[in-house]
């Protein structure tokens, strides 16, 4: 701990005074959402859209690209994940919407969207904090978007009309739409992958890498925590009203996802420990199943349902739960380094 940073080191207090400032923006400065909501990229609001490409240009940056060849060609961690994030975890929300909010069935069906919705972009914050294998992380991050793009409407209306009704259950109708999906994708994890592989390749080649991870990186590193609050405060300042407006059912909304992403990053730190995958990939599976994104999720659900809907507000509790709870992991994740991971090298 005392190697890092100031910023590092008491990262928990920025992020949970990043959301505080944010409650209090949204709750006391009049018209500063219509202000947010004036321009946007697809269906985001323009602050928060740079706010997360700046916070996603840093980490890409760190990739080593040539190295990624040697994570595709690792079955296990591929059809692992997968499976975790496409077929167990969506299911697992549906389970958790339906035991803990059955009566409420706009919180339910936002709860759902938010399973379908995985992980393309603060995951990649999570995991390098927590020392995880960051070429891992962004093929698996690619493989996730790709996926998302052409599953996530198939997913919607299985689990909201399909499932529900085999098990006799209410179903709701959702019309998602491919391209503001497509879109989501593109911008968000597209830009700054781009951005980072070209100055990976063009810094390295132009200085060298001892040069490259030496010098540059440590001074461009911060920014990813910059953007990652930035994006934060904008986010709560944004939906203050409605987290601050209705306390209850915010406490009903995030009992369900504080169970999901607290058991769905120990299913994957237990299976990758069973794998033997070492700890860098264990962690990275982790993080990756346990994610999701929020932004797609809020997206949808106000582009499917609208802005004061019930559907939206699940959205937003999303991340007031996610990113506490998951900064958290990422202590867990290191204790779990030196406890469960001694015998096994670090990535395999």
């Amino acid at each position: 701990m005392g190697k890092l940073s100031t910023l590092d080191r008491f990262l928990p207090v920025w992020i949970i005074a990043a959301m505080a400032v944010g409650l209090l923006l949204g709750k006391f400065v009049p018209g500063l959402n219509t202000a947010l909501e004036a321009v946007k990229i697809g269906s985001v609001s323009l602050p928060i859209a740079i706010g997360l490409l700046v916070m996603m240009y840093p980490v890409l940056a760190k990739v080593r690209y040539n190295e990624t060849g040697r994570v595709l060609a690792d079955r296990k961690l591929m059809i692992t994940s997968l499976i975790i994030n496409w077929v167990a975890a969506p299911a697992f929300m549906f389970a958790l919407a339906w035991i803990f909010v059955p009566d409420l069935p706009e919180y339910r069906t936002g709860l759902i969207i938010v399973g379908l919705a995985r992980c393309i972009a603060m995951v990649m914050i999570w995991n390098d904090l927590a020392c995880g294998d960051r070429e891992a992380a962004t093929v698996l991050v690619l493989i996730n978007s790709v996926f998302q793009v052409f599953a996530f409407g198939v997913l919607g209306w299985f689990y909201l009309q399909v499932l529900p009704g085999w098990l006799g259950l209410p179903t709701t109708s959702a019309d998602f739409s491919f391209w503001a999906i497509t879109a989501s994708v593109l911008i968000f994890l597209g830009i700054p992958l781009l951005a980072g592989f070209l100055t990976r390749t063009l810094g390295e080649k132009a200085k060298g890498r001892d040069w490259y991870e030496g010098k540059f990186l440590p001074k461009l590193g911060p920014w990813a925590l910059y953007g990652l609050l930035f994006t934060i405060v904008l986010l709560f300042a944004l939906q203050g009203d409605a987290i601050t407006s209705k306390p209850l059912d915010v406490a009903r909304i995030a009992l369900p996802l504080l169970v999901y992403f607290i058991v769905v990053f120990t299913a994957g730190m237990v299976i990758g420990r069973v794998l033997n995958l070492g700890y860098a990939k264990t962690t990275t599976l982790a993080f990756t199943a346990s994610g999701n994104n929020f932004e797609l999720a809020i997206a949808v659900a106000i582009g499917t349902f609208g802005v004061t809907s019930g559907q939206a507000l699940a959205g937003v509790v999303g991340p007031l739960i996610e990113v506490p709870v998951l900064v958290a992991l990422v202590y867990v994740a290191l204790w779990a380094r030196k406890r469960f991971f001694t015998s096994q090298p670090l990535s395999v």
